[in-house]
């Protein structure tokens, strides 16, 4: 199949809090490999003596705290804007320790606080953020209390104006690479969240036309019902009425208005159920095969014979719930596949796992780009009828309140391929009952 659209069910999306701590535990991370690294290289090539055992302990301090956010993900609920905040103040901490026993102001790398800073004010709430600036502020005059001076080789004691601006250099790009990972991090977690919550109001849309819609079918099945028994009584009438016995030929037209009238009193009845409004009816139990065989024989039994082909692939039957919404969704998409292909109709059941895979394929001419693009919104139809295009909207929606999706596509063949897909378990009848 080719250019496939899918609408599952929503996933679960990560909370942005459990995200944002995610990404300053990556970037504490980074930290310490960087403070490791450079350690290393000023005690050796540069040979600059370093108090190694309070640098070494800001560095335990930071794994450590690491290690207690990704305990605090663990527990599985979101994270808060406070433990974010107490995260950044005791990197802050850090920091000024590490300078303090490292040349105080004079070390270079003292414009890390402005890589704090930014994070608190991307991720935190303004009070927060601020907060932050204050710790960094009183950080930075701490360091002007009494900080271990650096002790310079003579290779460097000479010069140690260009000392530090060979660290302010790579301070500044340090801050720099950091910035920018950080903030396409932030910004492509913004961009989620945004897509989140405009699938969420789109959900939440779609679901109140639903609701509407149910209103409005229940409303006009509740009008129909008595203009319907009215006629099924009238039509008994005449067939029993002595002048019209013995006219064969309107006996025959009387019969075919009973079974027309009947079948819109079960579609009423139908909809009413779907509503839950059916009174005095409990659940029918069922099984996958014996419901789709009812479905395949209604639908040959309205079209020509031959025309529609059915392929069984599903395997041991199981014991279902019958769902008349479901049900009507399948058949609306088997109706819409035999007006456009009214010489073949592929209807086709199988089994993937634990889910239920239903697959309707046509030959006809297949789906629009217009139509692949926007699968699953109301009112997408290439029919060209007012009102058009309800028929794959409420298939979606259907689906998906029962924990499945669906997916359309143009067959190589040519003609078009709805597959359907669910969880059993969403179909299986309450205590694993037998039907």
């Amino acid at each position: 199949m080719t250019d496939p659209t899918i609408l599952p069910a929503a996933p679960a999306r990560v909370p942005a809090g459990r995200r944002n701590m995610t990404l300053l535990i990556q970037l504490r991370w980074l930290a310490v490999g960087g403070q490791l690294a450079t350690i290393g290289v000023v005690s050796g090539p540069m040979a600059i003596s370093l108090p190694r055992a309070p640098l070494l302990a800001a560095i335990l301090v930071l794994i450590a705290i690491n290690f207690a956010s990704a305990a605090l993900l663990r527990r599985g609920r979101g994270v808060t804007n406070a433990e974010l905040t107490a995260a950044l103040l005791f990197d802050v901490a850090a920091l000024g320790w590490q300078l303090h026993h490292s040349g105080g102001l004079a070390n270079p790398f003292a414009s890390l606080f402005l890589l704090q800073i930014v994070i608190g004010a991307i991720l935190l709430t303004p009070r927060s953020s601020w907060a932050i600036v204050a710790a960094a502020l009183a950080a930075l005059a701490a360091l002007r209390v009494d900080p271990t001076p650096l002790v310079l080789p003579p290779a460097y004691a000479d010069d140690p104006m260009g000392l530090y601006l060979q660290g302010s250099f790579v301070c500044f790009l340090l801050i720099a690479v950091l910035l920018v990972a950080f903030v396409t991090r932030i910004s492509r977690n913004l961009r989620d969240s945004d897509a989140a919550l405009a699938a969420s109001r789109q959900r939440a849309a779609e679901e109140d036309h639903i609701v509407r819609m149910g209103l409005l079918a229940s409303g006009a099945a509740h009008e129909l019902g008595t203009p319907l028994s009215t006629l099924s009584v009238l039509i008994g009438d005449w067939q029993a009425a002595p002048r019209l016995k013995d006219d064969r030929e309107l006996q025959e037209d009387l019969a075919d208005m009973d079974a027309a009238v009947q079948r819109c009193k079960a579609i009423v009845s139908g909809i009413l159920m779907s509503a839950g409004e059916a009174r005095g009816e409990a659940p029918r139990l069922t099984t996958i095969r014996a419901a789709f065989n009812e479905i395949v024989a209604h639908t040959r039994a309205v079209r020509r014979p031959g025309t529609v082909e059915f392929n069984d692939r599903f395997g041991a039957d199981v014991a279902i719930v019958s769902d008349p919404a479901l049900r009507q969704v399948i058949g609306n998409v088997l109706d819409n596949a035999a007006e456009v292909s009214p010489d073949w109709t592929g209807f086709t059941t199988s089994r993937d796992g634990d889910m239920l895979v239903i697959e309707i394929a046509d030959r006809g001419p297949g789906f629009s780009a217009e139509m692949l693009e926007n699968f699953g919104q109301p009112y997408r139809s290439t029919k060209g009828r007012p009102g058009g295009g309800l028929g794959l909207f409420l298939l979606v929606n259907v689906l998906r309140k029962l924990g499945g999706g669906a997916s359309v596509s143009n067959r190589d063949a040519g003609g078009a391929l709805v597959r359907m897909f669910l969880p059993i378990s969403a179909l299986a009848p309450p205590g694993g009952g037998k039907a």
